[in-house]
């Protein structure tokens, strides 16, 4: 349920309604935007159709969200949110996902040794990269396939992580390495595989790291969605949805990367969107017009794919650019950012 309140409600009478609602073991969520407050009110049905919620002191109007996702739709919340990433640095500036900018997320799909992992770090940031990404813990179909290299692999990215100033987004695989991945990355990453262990998705809902919650190979956008609500129904509202491709008929490709789900994302969620275009197609060569694509749709982040020698790469070497190639990317992505609007420096930068 929604409480609009009039546009001359006072914080008093808010902040009653807020109390009221409590009172009744309900969950107020309030957004304030620039012209109205509203609260969007979380719990039993049945207890909210019998009060009188009109009747209060300043409400307008009440309406029901109508989607099956309370916490993460647009209705719940009508201004887009804001994900806030804290500098690496006391000096330094933090950034936001969801601003006007666009977020560029760039490194290895894991985690190999320091000296790799150091220069992909230095490179990227230099060619315009904000936050740098690898895998500890690898989640791969074949078990005979590198698994990562676990709580090393975490120590070598908070190692870089203090050395190039970029934090960090890295997967987490299992409900005991929440709270360990979570001293060591800025966001956590749950990936396509584990979209839906619920058990999982509660228990990154109970840390306080925002978690980039990947779409399933094979499942829809309202089924994502839901997938968040089970996150920020555990407590945790700080979620950004990256589509990372979806299994279709077509073999040319690894993954049909979905980019119509952007502006379906941004027009039935408040939550930012991110796009991860290496494993959308799993071919290099075909990565930098799924970026520039990307950014005209409208995604609030973009995840590369960068390793300095694929051929070499222990992971997914196919789908990774090199350093000169993902330098010329982000300046043709700059390109189609200013065409439409936007900038390639996120907000706090």
């Amino acid at each position: 349920m929604i409480i609009v309140f009039r546009k001359d409600a006072s914080d008093q009478q808010i902040e009653h309604v807020i109390e009221r609602v409590e009172e009744w073991g309900l969950s107020p969520n309030v957004s304030r935007g620039t012209e109205r407050t509203i609260v969007g009110v979380i719990g039993d049905e049945a207890i909210l159709r019998s009060k009188p919620l009109e009747a209060l002191p300043g409400v307008e109007h009440v309406m029901p969200v109508l989607k099956p996702y309370k916490r993460a739709s647009a209705e719940m919340r009508p201004e887009r949110t804001r994900i806030r990433v804290p500098a690496v640095h006391d000096e330094g500036a933090p950034l936001f996902i969801g601003g006007t900018g666009v977020v560029l997320i760039a490194g290895p799909c894991a985690v190999e040794n320091y000296d790799l992992m150091l220069e992909v770090g230095r490179r990227v940031k230099a060619a315009g990269a904000h936050m740098l990404r690898g895998g500890a813990f690898k989640p791969r179909t074949s078990p005979y396939s590198f698994q990562g290299l676990g709580r090393e692999g975490l120590e070598i990215l908070r190692a870089v992580r203090g050395e190039t100033g970029l934090p960090v987004v890295t997967e987490v695989m299992d409900t005991k390495d929440v709270e360990l991945v979570s001293e060591y990355a800025d966001l956590l990453q749950i990936g396509a595989r584990n979209m839906q262990n619920f058990t999982l998705l509660k228990e990154a809902g109970r840390s306080r790291r925002p978690v980039v919650l990947k779409r399933g190979m094979a499942n829809t956008i309202e089924e994502w969605l839901m997938s968040a609500e089970y996150i920020m129904n555990a407590g945790n509202e700080q979620v950004i949805l990256c589509e990372r491709g979806i299994r279709t008929i077509e073999t040319l490709t690894r993954n049909t990367l979905d980019l119509s789900a952007v502006p379906v994302v941004r027009r039935e969620s408040h939550l930012p969107v991110m796009v991860d275009p290496s494993h959308g197609c799993g071919h290099a060569d075909l990565v930098p017009a799924l970026v520039r694509g990307a950014i005209a749709a409208g995604a609030d982040a973009v995840m590369v794919e960068v390793h300095p020698d694929p051929e070499r790469a222990l992971s997914d070497g196919p789908q990774s650019l090199r350093p000169a190639e993902f330098e010329r990317l982000v300046e043709e992505a700059g390109r189609v950012a200013r065409a439409v609007e936007r900038s390639l420096e996120p907000e706090g930068k």
